[in-house]
């Protein structure tokens, strides 16, 4: 009797956590955004988890910890328990500080689980209106007939917007001065009087001011062009071989269960393909994705080998110890 005890005892304690996963989600879930909030990465996080409460059936709460460039948060979410209801929205900035930092209280590929590919958006380059050029191929050209003399902005050494400059020297074969700000936002003055002479941002954020003529859209650097400033050529089609893509993503700490992670992705596709995300997103110049685990999972390697690459390129990137 005490043997068919133990035994019916142990299969119930099997049998729970299946159940657990079955039934999942069956309280909210807190979604930490490792940035700052009212950024243009926490307005996406937020619509997003709007409509990701009502497919899931449970309030999915935003968590904003910012701090360290995103290591705080992210650290928090590898440390929690495997079990979804932490999860970590971040952006191509995750990516780039595994790349350029050593030290970490984390491993990006270790102990994070891809989810899906949230939202995809076109970083563009903007010149200031004093400079005299109109297209990236007068800006390659005036930048070689005065090697080292320009200077460009960015949100912070060793961010995914400074990256993206070394990487456009190193496929342009130009060299700039970095001067770098707490934000985009701040270097912004600066670029319009022309003390510094150009900048990466992304779309959602420069896209009035392109529109409204402040600053000069010189290319978007993704592959096809943004909806959102259709005017704008990509860098190869101005004849530079050069493609830089910035999104967010979701994930969950290693070993969250399988079941758990499909059905976590299932709903993030049906939330980023319905339309009012879709519209929300597009209105503020950025793309509802929605993908595959494993569409997230190869964005990652082949996006940490190329910003491996840059700071390989320029060992005085890499921050840390």
């Amino acid at each position: 009797m005490r043997i068919g005890a133990f035994l019916i005892c142990a299969a119930a304690a099997m049998v729970q956590p299946a159940h657990a996963q079955q039934d999942y989600p069956t309280r909210p879930i807190k979604m930490i955004v490792p940035l700052a909030a009212g950024g243009g990465i926490d307005i996406t996080a937020r619509i997003t988890a709007e409509k990701l409460s009502e497919v899931l059936g449970q309030q999915v709460v935003i968590q904003n910890q910012g701090g360290a460039g995103g290591a705080l948060g992210t650290a928090a979410v590898t440390k929690s328990d495997p079990d979804g209801y932490t999860l970590l929205y971040h952006s191509t900035s995750g990516i780039v500080l595994a790349a350029v930092t050593k030290g970490l209280p984390y491993d990006w590929f270790r102990d994070l689980v891809p989810v899906a590919i949230a939202t995809r958006f076109a970083p563009v380059m903007i010149a200031s209106p004093t400079l005299p050029v109109n297209n990236v191929k007068e800006f390659i050209a005036l930048l070689k007939a005065h090697p080292g003399e320009y200077s460009f902005a960015s949100s912070g050494t060793g961010t995914a917007v400074h990256l993206a400059v070394e990487f456009f020297e190193e496929r342009a074969g130009v060299k700039m001065v970095h001067v770098p700000y707490r934000g985009t936002g701040a270097a912004m003055t600066d670029i319009l009087t022309g003390r510094v002479a150009m900048m990466v941002d992304g779309v959602p954020a420069q896209s009035k001011n392109i529109l409204d003529g402040r600053v000069r859209a010189l290319a978007v650097t993704t592959d096809k062009r943004s909806p959102a400033i259709p005017d704008v050529p990509t860098m190869k089609e101005s004849g530079l071989d050069y493609v830089v893509p910035f999104w967010t993503a979701i994930y969950a700490p290693a070993h969250t269960p399988a079941a758990i992670v499909e059905k976590l992705n299932a709903a993030i596709a049906k939330t980023m393909k319905s339309d009012q995300v879709t519209k929300r997103l597009a209105a503020i110049g950025t793309e509802s994705v929605g993908s595959s685990a494993a569409e997230l999972a190869a964005l990652d390697r082949e996006q940490y080998a190329l910003y491996h690459h840059i700071v390989e390129a320029n060992p005085s990137l890499v921050q840390g110890k």
